[in-house]
């Protein structure tokens, strides 16, 4: 048997992709739809699944009489309709974390985004009137939603979710813990039961620790290996590569930043063919005032931002330089199988790719989550 999944919030596919990898001898999942409003993340998502994608605000496609223009108005009610029309099992939903997050201020519901999460709601209740409420709803968001607040934000959405007749579990998981993706990301799972017996069947988030991976120094170099393109060299990868020509700031030589004058130069004075020393690491220019190798060994979190400025991104030392990740390999620290069934749209702005995938979720950890929920629903029926 395979239970069928709606997904909101899709961006690029990282949750439907991990529903999607979740299966055994007994069935798996079917994906049905997904929805999602930005167009290039879109244009990615329908490069790499067949089933249909509903695009548009999902604020105005469950509340159509939002939008003023008629004939937009005609578009959201036909969208609305379509999803509606077929009764899910699972709603999925990656519900805008910039409003909660450090790197986005906090805001929360004072935020535009942060309301997004009403939208869900919103469309529980509308699939309760015209087919069913969906068995289980799987969320994700910033491990700081949690604390938002001081704890508030998040009272509201369990009071909310509790009101629409659902059991909540939450755990905060790390992929660097849980999978072999080399990648420090940490992230709020909340996985809410309508029926009880599930909820009760699910307690994978009650004993964590028999989840975790040990992680050898060979293992985790060898997990890079797997991930990174450490065989190209500049000549090939050119555009990523960072020298004194583009980042004179980055190439400082000590004689170089004596003759600076003392109130204009830095704290820390950064040559980075100097301080970027090791392979298999991952360094940073942190604000652009020092060098830092990430701790662990691993890729620091992934953000949307890190195509958009030449600081705080993840850097690595390669045989002939220094570079920035790759948009391929930003996906494949995220768990997307480039190359293996998944692949990048040609035309698609480097900005744009990076933004995705920092948008993105882990496609692994979403697979491990998504194996034991499998486990619980089978075993319900």
């Amino acid at each position: 048997m395979n239970y069928k999944v709606g997904s909101l919030f899709a961006g690029v596919g990282g949750v439907c992709l991990g529903f999607k990898n979740a299966v055994n001898e007994q069935g798996g999942y079917q994906l049905v739809w997904a929805n999602e409003l930005d167009e290039n993340a879109g244009k990615t998502y329908q490069h790499n699944f067949e089933h249909t994608l509903i695009a548009g605000d999902i604020e105005k496609i469950v509340k159509p009489e939002r939008e003023q223009d008629e004939r937009l108005r005609a578009e959201f009610v036909a969208k609305k309709a379509t999803i509606l029309a077929q009764p899910i099992d699972i709603l999925t939903g990656g519900f805008p974390c910039q409003a909660f997050s450090i790197a986005g201020g906090r805001k929360g519901f004072d935020d535009h985004r942060g309301n997004l999460f009403y939208s869900i709601i919103d469309l529980v209740n509308q699939l309760h009137e015209t087919t069913h409420k969906p068995r289980v709803l799987f969320l994700e968001n910033v491990k700081n939603l949690r604390g938002h607040d001081k704890g508030r934000t998040y009272q509201v959405i369990k009071s909310e979710l509790e009101g629409a007749g659902y059991t909540i579990k939450d755990a905060v998981l790390n992929t660097k813990e849980y999978t072999n993706l080399p990648q420090n990301r940490e992230r709020l799972f909340i996985v809410c039961f309508l029926h009880q017996a599930d909820a009760d069947r699910f307690t994978m988030f009650d004993r964590l620790d028999t989840f975790k991976l040990k992680h050898s120094d060979s293992k985790r170099k060898d997990n890079i290996a797997n991930l990174l393109d450490l065989e190209s060299n500049k000549q090939q990868l050119q555009p990523y590569y960072y020298t004194a020509e583009k980042y004179p700031n980055y190439f400082l030589t000590q004689a170089q930043y004596d003759n600076i004058p003392a109130d204009k130069r830095k704290k820390e004075r950064i040559n980075i063919s100097e301080q970027i020393t090791d392979e298999f690491e991952f360094y940073q220019v942190r604000r652009g005032m020092y060098v830092r190798k990430n701790a662990n060994g691993v890729c620091p979190t992934l953000t949307a931002n890190m195509g958009t400025g030449g600081h705080n991104v993840a850097l690595i030392k390669v045989q002939d330089g220094v570079r920035k990740l790759t948009p391929e390999e930003t996906f494949k620290l995220q768990g997307f199988p480039i190359g293996n069934g998944y692949s990048l749209p040609e035309k698609m702005a480097n900005g744009q790719l990076y933004k995705q995938a920092g948008n993105a979720v882990s496609v692994d950890l979403i697979t491990l989550i998504a194996n034991e929920l499998l486990v619980v629903l089978q075993a319900c029926d």
